[in-house]
Parts: structure tokens; C-alpha cells; sequence
């Protein structure tokens, strides 16, 4: 039986989720602006999206992080600790060449090192959720996971506006110095963290069959096809239809500082929802919270579209308030479900093929969204966007929780 967790393993999940969130908030808007502020064509500026790929294939080698070093002190602790290393190390290295340099002549050798950092981080994920996963008790899960998403979404935050801010401020070479501060102090709360030893269990000899035996096994348990389907679909409206609201506003004469503003007010909105969440979970029934907190997110989507279809721009704000509020409460209900279908000893890695599937789905929707802005109309876009999440209401009442067999659970 999983004891109850102390203080030091929610700091420690904070900050390591806080951690992991910096690569890739680097990525997807830093980065992006200070590489066309250098003069990047923005041909070039796509390019960007390439390093990011360690996140949609770490469930390809989570399985070893699960097995290597299984059942000795300090398994998943370890791989972390090896993993904020690294991460610091590449973030030096970066810091030795110029900005401009990195973003002109040297931009290949930028993906390359960018590769490695996220990379790294993926592989430091695995490693956290598993941990996670294993100490957490299902009662306690949507708590975890609120200071997960609060940490992540802190962390994106920092990574985005702050290092943007501080990059003006002082430079480039100070700025990435402080990040590696930063992650120098998680290494130390990590450090400070004791891993229980996990329970010994017989395992395979470890090969390429064993690794497909190991990913097919999840799947073979009793309602595993409309988790799938959840899988899939739960989040996708979501992706989809915020991907267009900048545009839309841009479109309606918005400025970028304004928008800057929005997008950093409401994030505040979205903290407040993940926090929500973790404090409901703790008694609400998991189908209750998945079912409510989608109905809210269709609502929320349903709001921008008659925003858009009226060109009510006055309601702007109470919409983006609320659809922040409303995915900060789904994505905690969502990603406590993932870790209950995690099998002992094989959390990193269950976690991980869930999340991998999810991200898929999201991203090859978000692929079209402009399509649909471009032929529907954002009005049109908008309510797309709310039926995706209303078509999965009646299955995520139709939910049950998973049951996991002795059969299945080891390997």
C-alpha cells in the first residue's frame, strides 16, 4: 500500500515539473521571437519545431528507464538527477556562443544542442511521472497532478515572457546563467528528496521482444478501447480551437501587447483552475470530474464562437478568463485518469505511451486548425472546436475506471 505523501515529494514534483517546462517553453515562444528579432527568415524560424521531437517518441526507450536500475535506492531519482545535469550542461554549452551567431550561421548546431535538451527533459519526464505515479495514492492523484500542471504551466510562463524580459535586460550569456541557477536549485531539492526502494519483482530478460511485449500488454486489459478514443479525442478540441484565438484577435485590431497581456492574465486563470481541480479530486468520483469539467470546456469554446459570430469584443476577456479557468480543470482530470492506468513498475513508461498518443492526436489537429479558421470562419472554427470536446461527454460518462489484473500489471 502506497503511504500517504509528505510535503517533499509535492516540492519536489513542483519543482521538477517547473524544470521540464523550460526547454520546452524555449521552444515554442522564446526562441521563435528572439531568433526573427536576430533576423531569421521565418522559413528558417519553422525549423524550430524540430527538437521537439524527443516528446512525442519518449514512450520508444521509457520502457528502460523503467527497467535500468529497477529495485535498487533511489531507481527513478537517478535518472532525474542525470537528467538536470545533462540539461544544465547543454544550456552552457549554448551559453558559450554568441545569440546572434547561434541564430544566423550557427543555427543548425542550435537544433542539434536544442535536440539534445529536450532530449534530456523528455527523458527526465519519464522518469517524474513514473515517480509520481508510484507515490502518489489514487485519492491524492488529483492533487499531484494540479501541482503538476501549475508547475508546468509556472515554468512555460518563465520560459517564455520572463526569459524574454531578462534577455532584453541583461544579455544573453546572464540569462541562461540563471537558468542553470534555477536548475541547479531543483537539483538540490531533488537531491534532498529519499526515493523509496521499490518492492523486487521477477522481470524478463530485457530485448526488442520484450520491449513490444512491454507496450502491447497495456492495451490488453477490459475497456481499454474507449480509453483510447479518450485518449484521442479529450484534449483535441482544446489544442484546435485555441491555436486560432490569437489570430482571431489579431484579425480584430488587437495589438500584441494587448494580446501579450491577455495571454499572460489569463494564464493566472488557468492556475487557478489545475488548483480547483486538485482540491475536488481529492472526493469527487474521477467520471464526475471527467464529464464536468468537459461539459465546461464545450461551453467555454461554444462562448468563443458567438463571441466571434456577433464580433461581441467586449466579452473578450470574461471568455478567455473562463476558457483558461475550464482547461486548467480538465487537463488535472485528464492526466490523474493516465496515471490510474499505469501498471506497478511500469508507470514511466505507461505514462509516457499515453501521453504520446495524446500529443499525436492534438498535434495533427492542430495541423488543420488554420484550414478551418481559413474555410469555416473563426465563428465557424470556434464551434468546430466545441464539438470535439462535446462529442466525448457522453463517453466520459460512460467511463469506468480501469482494473488491472496480475496478469497484466507484471512483466
Amino acid at each position: 500500500m502506497t503511504a500517504r505523501p509528505g510535503l517533499g515529494l509535492y516540492a519536489t514534483l513542483g519543482a521538477l515539473y517547473f524544470a521540464q517546462a523550460l526547454p520546452v517553453s524555449m521552444l515554442v515562444k522564446a526562441m521563435p521571437a528572439l531568433a526573427r528579432d536576430a533576423g531569421l527568415p521565418t522559413e528558417w524560424i519553422g525549423f524550430l519545431a524540430l527538437p521537439a521531437i524527443p516528446w512525442a517518441l519518449k514512450f520508444i526507450w521509457a520502457p528502460w528507464v523503467d527497467r535500468w536500475g529497477a529495485g535498487r535506492p533511489d531507481h527513478r531519482k537517478r535518472w532525474i538527477q542525470g537528467c538536470l545535469i545533462a540539461v544544465m550542461a547543454v544550456v552552457f554549452v549554448v551559453s558559450l556562443f554568441p545569440q546572434k551567431w547561434l541564430l544566423g550561421p550557427g543555427f543548425v548546431l542550435l537544433l542539434g544542442l536544442l535536440f539534445l535538451l529536450n532530449l534530456f527533459s523528455a527523458t527526465q519526464d519519464i522518469a517524474t511521472d513514473g515517480l509520481a505515479t508510484r507515490m502518489l495514492p489514487p485519492a491524492l492523484r488529483g492533487l499531484g497532478n494540479s501541482i503538476q500542471v501549475n508547475g508546468y504551466k509556472i515554468g512555460m510562463m518563465v520560459g517564455s515572457s520572463a526569459l524574454l524580459i531578462l534577455v532584453g535586460w541583461w544579455g544573453w550569456k546572464t540569462t541562461l546563467g540563471l537558468v542553470i541557477v534555477g536548475m541547479m536549485l531543483v537539483l538540490v531539492q531533488v537531491t534532498r528528496f529519499d526515493e523509496p526502494v521499490e518492492p523486487p519483482r521477477e522481470r524478463e530478460q530485457a530485448s526488442f521482444r520484450w520491449w513490444l511485449r512491454e507496450l502491447s500488454r497495456f492495451w490488453r486489459r477490459p475497456g481499454m478501447g474507449l480509453w483510447l478514443f479518450l485518449l484521442l479525442f479529450y484534449k483535441v478540441g482544446d489544442g484546435f480551437g485555441t491555436r486560432m484565438i490569437n489570430p482571431f484577435l489579431v484579425d480584430q485590431g488587437w495589438s500584441l501587447v494587448e494580446i501579450g497581456t491577455l495571454d499572460l492574465v489569463i494564464s493566472f486563470a488557468g492556475l487557478a483552475g489545475a488548483a480547483m481541480a486538485g482540491l475536488l479530486m481529492i472526493r469527487m468520483a474521477h467520471r464526475t470530474a471527467l464529464f464536468c469539467f468537459a461539459v465546461l470546456q464545450a461551453l467555454a469554446f461554444a462562448g468563443w464562437a458567438l463571441l466571434a459570430h456577433y464580433e461581441a469584443m467586449a466579452w473578450v476577456w470574461p471568455v478567455a478568463l473562463f476558457e483558461q479557468f475550464t482547461d486548467g480543470l480538465s487537463t488535472v482530470a485528464f492526466f490523474t485518469l493516465i496515471m490510474d492506468y499505469c501498471r506497478e513498475g511500469h508507470e514511466g513508461s505507461d505514462y509516457s505511451m499515453q501521453a504520446s498518443v495524446r500529443l499525436f492526436a492534438v498535434g495533427l489537429f492542430t495541423l488543420g486548425s488554420g484550414f478551418s479558421a481559413a474555410w469555416l470562419g473563426y465563428d465557424g472554427h470556434f464551434l468546430l472546436a466545441a464539438l470535439l470536446v462535446g462529442m466525448i461527454i457522453p463517453l466520459a460518462w460512460r467511463w469506468q475506471p480501469p482494473r488491472l489484473s496480475a496478469s497484466v500489471a507484471t512483466g
